[in-house]
């Protein structure tokens, strides 16, 4: 069974209910469509308000729960939870919230006596909780046994098995804890980033810590973020890691909310995850791992505002800083305030200068908003930082040559652009871009068709570059052969400019008129005037349909059609 569907909750149906009174259907209304759209701060304030009017309505309860716990507030979600429970409604959501805040104050025997009462989140989540409890009791034999119940459920042993690892861990046995991660117990489990730190931090408590060193270069590589380059420090200093993935019992509830949000990220609906992030959070505080899953999700959610004040919440001291900041500066920019978000990124560039993706980053932003003469020196400054280059670092050349490209630095873009090819060979999106650049420029035909067709070879259902084998075709006069490619490529982006305004060419090309000042219109009608980007020009496409294209070639001094199919 799909993990989505071990964890489906009623909070998103209980939206859908009718208020108990007509008189307070204007409020209610307000209110689930703020909790639809995951405005949490506004479903919360309509819900309690609502909730004074009619204070036993199991729909409100559930989603004034639903929303405090959307804002990350325990304090207020967890009283709400229990009205539900005392209302005599099954409520996953319930059990989510009040196994979570029972752990927090440390009441680990009303977490057995809940679960044996029915109060029940799913069958996982549950045993790991029954499992946890039993830790913060002090019963760690009837831990591990409940721990090793989990293991044998078919889908989700892994979730059993490192959750005994952390619990075993948790109380100084550390050769108990490595036999799980390493694979020797007979079963072997994928370990996350998260999982594989805490693998390090056992093999250092056992004194192995050139078995750590091997294992974070076997996995990571030589490119380590801050933290991993902080704990590789450490361990060659032949420091003693302490073991801080699990330190307590409720630092393991933490990781049983965080264990199934990563489960179901990308799985469930966002608002739905995060309720696990937030929990985990509100167990864990500086749980940064779920800080930033929090603050994605909230991104996700088009929650910026949220999303900035969780990022706001990460030390500057702390090794994950910087991509907290880096996510702050993203959600800064989707909420519309690209300058902050250059500034924190100016900023960042300062504080952790050593960093090449910070550079690339602001690289990145600064291109996105086609500022592309300063967007050239961040990537030369993360380039500079890079002694040798690798594989993976194509993309930072392919984007600087797209900056080069934009600012009329031709030598420099192709010199990028080849760049790139030497480190990633027959990367379709560097030859599509060349290919098509060198059509633009009217030169080099042959070498640009063969780039275009070699990635379209590697990427058949590219819209994009099928455009450009359409349209490399129409500039070397191969009208006939362009049309088949021009209506793959439209109906692959039915909606892009562009791509329709090609066709109109190529249809003008071969004498379907009337269809090519059909595509014409139609390249109108998909323009965004508020966004154009200068790859179409509307006026342009606005003359061609007065008085075709044959009279605009001339007037722009260009070849006319004819000359350009003789010639070739």
């Amino acid at each position: 069974m799909p993990l989505r569907k071990l964890f489906l909750t009623t909070a998103l149906a209980a939206a859908l209910a009718l208020p108990a009174r007509a008189e307070d259907a204007g409020g209610y209304l307000a209110a689930r469509s703020a909790i639809i759209a995951s405005d949490f701060a506004e479903a919360a304030q309509y819900y309690a308000r609502a909730l004074v009017r009619d204070p036993g309505n199991i729909s409100l309860l559930e989603n004034a729960a639903t929303a405090y716990l959307g804002l990350g507030d325990l304090d207020r979600a967890a009283p709400i939870a229990r009205r539900l429970i005392q209302s005599g409604a099954e409520s996953q959501l319930s059990g989510l919230i009040l196994l979570g805040d029972a752990a927090r104050n440390g009441n680990w025997s009303t977490i057995g006596q809940d679960l044996d009462a029915g109060l029940t989140v799913g069958p996982l989540f549950d045993g790991l909780a029954r499992a946890w409890a039993l830790v913060g009791d002090g019963q760690m034999t009837a831990a591990i046994e409940a721990f090793d119940v989990i293991g044998t459920n078919q889908g989700v042993e892994a979730f059993g098995l490192y959750h005994k690892a952390l619990a075993l861990a948790s109380v100084g046995d550390f050769e108990g804890a490595a036999e799980i991660f390493s694979g020797e117990t007979g079963n072997t489990i994928r370990l996350t980033r998260r999982g594989l730190i805490a693998y390090v931090e056992v093999l250092s408590q056992l004194e192995r810590d050139a078995d750590a060193l091997e294992l974070i270069t076997a996995t990571f590589g030589s490119n380590l973020d801050p933290y991993l380059e902080d704990v590789k420090r450490r361990l060659e200093a032949g420091e003693v890691l302490p073991f801080s993935t699990v330190r307590r019992a409720e630092d393991g509830m933490a990781e049983v909310y965080y264990s199934i949000a990563s489960a179901l990220q990308g799985e469930a609906q966002q608002a739905y995850t995060l309720l696990y992030s937030r929990m985990a959070l509100a167990l864990r505080p500086d749980h940064i791992d779920a800080l930033l899953m929090t603050a994605e999700l909230l991104e996700d959610l088009e929650r910026y505002d949220l999303a900035t004040e969780v990022y706001d919440t990460v030390p500057r001291d702390d090794p994950s800083f910087h991509a907290a900041e880096l996510g702050r500066a993203e959600a800064l920019r989707r909420s519309g305030r690209e300058d902050a978000a250059i500034e924190v990124l100016r900023q960042l560039t300062k504080s952790h200068g050593e960093l090449p993706l910070v550079h690339v980053t602001l690289g990145d932003t600064l291109r996105g908003m086609e500022r592309f003469e300063e967007s050239i020196q961040p990537y030369d400054d993360a380039l500079a930082l890079i002694e040798t280059p690798e594989e993976q670092h194509w993309i930072v050349y392919f984007a600087r040559g797209i900056s080069h490209e934009r600012t009329g630095e031709w030598d420099k873009a192709e010199a990028d652009f080849r760049k790139a090819l030497e480190l990633r060979p027959e990367q379709p999106q560097v030859m599509n871009y060349l290919g098509y650049s060198f059509l633009e420029m009217q030169s080099n035909y042959d070498e640009a068709l063969d780039l275009i067709e070699r990635a379209v070879a590697l990427r058949p259902d590219s819209g994009y570059i099928i455009d450009s084998l359409g349209w490399g075709l129409y500039r070397l006069g191969r009208y006939e052969e362009a049309v088949g490619h021009m209506e793959k490529a439209v109906e692959l982006m039915p909606i892009d400019p562009v791509v329709n305004d090609h066709l109109g060419d190529v249809y003008w090309a071969v004498g379907r008129k009337r269809e090519a000042e059909f595509q014409w219109h139609r390249a109108l009608s998909f323009i965004d005037h508020e966004e154009a980007s200068g790859d179409i020009d509307p006026d342009r496409v606005r003359r061609k349909l007065e008085v075709g294209l044959d009279q605009v070639l001339e007037e722009e001094g260009a070849p006319p059609l004819k000359m350009a199919n003789d010639s070739n």
